[in-house]
């Protein structure tokens, strides 16, 4: 509940920016403009760091909407779950500090999307954040990206995902929901 109203403010907006011709394809960059609230600080007086992950998801929301992903998500009963993120920071957001979430797409491989967003001051990167997620049925299982893409369109020109990613992406993942995960410290 956090950003609840943040969430549902950014998705109108995504709404009326559709209406007036601002769609995104999916190889574009989506921007909304945020400001740096009270409830987002922490005892230090900057940013907190866990709430640049609640605000990039409202970037999120803006590319899923701007380029007809969520229609066809939400058309087929379909719904996406962050697997893994890493973020890193650069400079701190102050209160009442207006910034820009820049979020696109940047790529995917046969098992799940990628994303990338950043926070923006002036043109200048105060943190980015690279996203891993899958697409899910409501119905149960996994959603194969032919059928995604059959959907929507299989994006053209998106640049292959860094190798550096798809490392990442190795190395965090954690065992299936199917298989025993004990949690066992060495």
């Amino acid at each position: 509940m956090n950003v609840i109203w943040r969430t549902l403010l950014i998705h109108l907006q995504a709404r009326r920016r559709m209406r007036r011709g601002q769609t995104l394809p999916m190889t574009g960059v989506g921007t909304i403009r945020l400001t740096t609230l009270p409830s987002d600080i922490d005892i230090l007086r900057h940013m907190n760091n866990g709430r640049y992950l609640s605000l990039f998801d409202l970037g999120r929301w803006d590319l899923l909407v701007r380029t007809g992903l969520w229609d066809a998500m939400r058309r087929n009963g379909w719904y996406a779950v962050v697997a893994a993120e890493t973020i890193t920071f650069r400079k701190s957001l102050q209160l009442w500090q207006r910034f820009d979430v820049e979020s696109r797409f940047l790529g995917h491989d046969d098992r799940a999307v990628y994303m990338e967003h950043r926070a923006v001051v002036d043109g200048e990167i105060y943190a980015r954040a690279i996203i891993r997620a899958r697409m899910m049925r409501r119905s149960g299982g996994t959603l194969p990206h032919e059928e995604l893409f059959a959907a929507t369109g299989r994006p053209q020109q998106v640049p292959d995902v860094e190798p550096w990613v798809h490392d990442w992406a190795e190395a965090s993942r954690l065992p299936s929901t199917g298989r025993a995960a004990p949690s066992v410290w060495r």
